[in-house]
């Protein structure tokens, strides 16, 4: 006949030897611990992990060990669903056998593996950003090649936005004209403006003053005197 307490009591020694910083006992009826389970350090020294909790049943090993995960860290909802069905996968295999350690050492090779999934995640993302800068630069040199297509969609829009500012244009234009009276028009709204001359010579009366010095003799002015002339003839004038 099994004796299951004492092949479980021997595994929680062995246990606690393997795991001295990680292996905590919640409780010994049942018997209930935790285990604390950190994968190898990852880039920048990051690491993700997990605490399994694992309660003995009445006839472990035969029967399989209650688990679930406590807590976690750096790990996704898919990765922790991926542990459990590891736990599940593993402890059916393990059946009849003290299987803890090989749950532990599954899921520590399982959290491994995610780092690495993180670190070439991460690489991969910043290939592409390199890729999309270097594309992004190439554009801003090469421009965007010219096609039929796009070269007539600019045209289009070119001729449109010219033909909108000759509207303006002639619509400014046309405004501008309609502003602009006509000396008639003036006249007619102004009635003054046929008087003003008139009234500024009566307003100024007698003291209106003439600059003599704007005026010579006509003694002093050199004019041709076209008798004095030897060559004048007026026959030839006539003649003419």
């Amino acid at each position: 006949m099994t004796d299951y307490s004492e092949e479980q009591r021997n595994e929680l020694e062995a246990l606690e030897s393997i795991y001295p910083d990680s292996f905590t006992v919640l409780s010994e009826k049942p018997t209930t611990f935790t285990i604390t389970v950190t994968s190898e350090a990852g880039e920048n020294d990051e690491t993700v992990q997990t605490t399994l909790k694992f309660t003995y049943r009445e006839k472990y090993p035969d029967e399989t060990p209650l688990y679930e995960i406590v807590s976690q860290e750096n790990l996704d909802d898919n990765d922790v669903m991926d542990i459990i069905k590891l736990l599940e996968q593993q402890a059916e295999e393990n059946l009849g056998m003290v299987m803890i350690f090989t749950l532990v050492s599954a899921v520590q090779e399982k959290l491994n593996e995610i780092v690495d999934q993180i670190k070439t995640r991460r690489e991969e993302e910043k290939k592409q950003k390199e890729r999309e800068a270097e594309e992004e630069e190439k554009q801003r040199f090469h421009g965007t090649p010219v096609t039929i297509e796009n070269f007539l969609n600019w045209k289009a829009k070119f001729d449109a936005e010219l033909l909108e500012i000759k509207r303006k244009k002639m619509k400014e234009e046309e405004q501008a004209g309609k502003n602009k009276l006509s000396g008639k028009q003036l006249f007619e709204m102004d009635h003054n403006l046929d008087t003003s001359d008139i009234q500024f010579l009566e307003e100024a009366g007698n003291n209106v003053e003439v600059d003599e010095s704007l005026f010579q003799e006509m003694d002093d002015l050199e004019l041709d005197d076209e008798e004095d002339d030897p060559d004048y003839n007026p026959v030839n004038l006539d003649s003419d």
